[in-house]
């Protein structure tokens, strides 16, 4: 398997031990592991410190924080190309087109950047499903405004992160992102509670605290890249956009940012609706989505993992070996969830308390529990099936079965079941939180079962 300084696979003739490829998924999938709950942290320190602060903030977090997530994952979407294109190009080791299509990935970056900050600069559209007070919905707005300058930054330093994974150099970004933690706790805590003398500026500090620190790892990944001789392979140059590159990264992109889209939406909304049920809701409906967000960064790194060796072993021309590194990612993906999940519920009121003092929302957050046991164990079957049929170039299916799923069923199932009397009376949170769960189960079971069948009867053969 590759390593951080190895440049190919295998032989495509030589069979692989089971227990050399799980190490070597494991390997990749640690530091990317470490390198995501970094940034998930970013979002769990701020919402502990805006969680002490008023639930007013909370609410203006929660809101805040769900508009820009669908923003964001949204652009990062289309930029999930790179990773499947550069990671076959590597497996080749065609490393010229490994520096020409990071290239064209940062042109990509720099236009979704227009669209992302047009979406975040009138949240308008967005704010009006949750018909929340003048004062969270200004605390949004002003919010958002600090992420506006976050984002190109944050999308040009997704094109190295996806460079890096793609080569299984995954520690580069693992290190940077710790770096960017270590400066985010600090910062936030002085823009939120207004120390040394600076206004408090609850939630807004904290966006503002996260522009200054994605332009920090931005710098120090473009770096990275110009001063480490490991690189210089890759002849990473400037160049003007080129249509033909651009169509490739477009053509699998597309399809990827709408289910990225889809699938972050689906929870966007579902924050907007809870926050029709009150700002107690609205916080205890955060907390438990920041907790599975926490959570999905098991599944989420190891399916990065995963699609990088199999795509890597597609580029290789290994078919064999990519579709054992499929199902044996599965497996452990499913193995590693059921035992986060315990511990989650083990430890679940101290968890609670740890998000917020308010003993109404933390009585709401702990009712909210048991639903993310089966929520998680589902997602996590769901995300490691979607980032393999990436790897094959598959994008379109996925797609299609999250459009259906989330927002047909945990979106629109979610609504109905939750304000209108189906069960005798509506449900609620609970009503947003079971859908939300089962159309997960439904998008798993359609996802594995495609995987499946592309893994066993495509046959995909490298570019020369």
């Amino acid at each position: 398997m590759p390593t951080e300084t190895s440049a190919a696979l295998p032989s495509p003739s030589a069979r692989i031990p089971s227990n050399k490829l799980a190490k070597g998924i494991i390997s990749q999938a640690f530091p990317i592991l470490i390198g995501q709950w970094a940034t998930i942290a970013y979002g769990v320190i701020d919402t502990i410190l805006v969680g002490h602060s008023s639930p007013g903030d909370l609410a203006v977090m929660a809101l805040g924080a769900s508009i820009y997530g669908s923003i964001f994952v949204g652009m990062l979407g289309f930029l999930g190309a790179l990773n499947p294109i550069i990671a076959q190009h590597f497996g080749a080791q065609r490393h010229d087109e490994v520096g020409k299509t990071v290239m064209q990935g940062m042109w990509l970056a720099l236009w979704l950047t227009i669209l992302g900050d047009i979406g975040l600069a009138f949240p308008g559209f967005w704010l009006s499903m949750s018909k929340v007070d003048a004062g969270v919905h200004d605390g949004v707005a002003h919010y958002l405004l600090a992420l506006a300058f976050a984002l190109p930054a944050a999308l040009l330093f997704r094109t190295t992160y996806a460079l890096n994974t793609a080569i299984s150099r995954p520690r580069i970004i693992m290190i940077i992102t710790l770096i960017g933690l270590g400066i985010k706790i600090p910062l936030s805590y002085v823009l939120v509670y207004g120390e040394f003398g600076l206004p408090k500026m609850g939630a807004v500090g904290c966006g503002i605290a996260s522009a200054c620190v994605m332009w920090l790892l931005c710098l120090l990944a473009a770096a990275t890249i110009y001063f480490d001789s490991f690189y210089r392979r890759f002849k990473i140059r400037f160049a003007w956009p080129q249509w033909t590159r651009q169509k490739e990264l477009l053509h699998l992109g597309i399809p990827m940012g709408l289910s990225y889209f889809v699938e972050v939406t689906g929870f966007t909304f579902m924050a907007l609706l809870a926050a029709r049920l009150g700002t107690n809701t609205v916080g205890a409906h955060q907390i438990i989505a920041n907790l599975g967000a926490a959570c999905y960064m098991a599944p989420m790194t190891m399916s990065v993992a995963i699609a990088t060796l199999t795509a890597q072993s597609i580029g290789a021309g290994d078919l064999r070996t990519a579709r054992r590194i499929a199902l044996l990612g599965l497996r452990l993906a499913f193995g590693i969830a059921l035992v986060l999940i315990l511990m989650i519920w083990l430890l679940r009121k101290p968890i609670i308390h740890i998000y917020t003092s308010d003993p109404a929302v933390a009585l709401i957050a702990l009712s909210l529990v048991p639903y993310l046991v089966g929520f998680h164990v589902f997602d996590a079957l769901q995300t490691v099936s979607s980032f393999v049929l990436r790897a094959y170039k598959q994008a379109v299916a996925p797609m299609l079965v999250y459009t259906f799923a989330l927002w047909g069923i945990g979106l629109g199932g979610g609504y109905w079941i939750a304000f209108h009397p189906v069960f005798g009376q509506p449900l609620g949170i609970d009503g947003l939180w079971i859908a939300a769960s089962v159309s997960l189960m439904v998008a798993a079971g359609a996802l594995i079962a495609y995987m499946l069948y592309v893994s066993n009867k495509i046959d995909i053969t490298p570019k020369a």
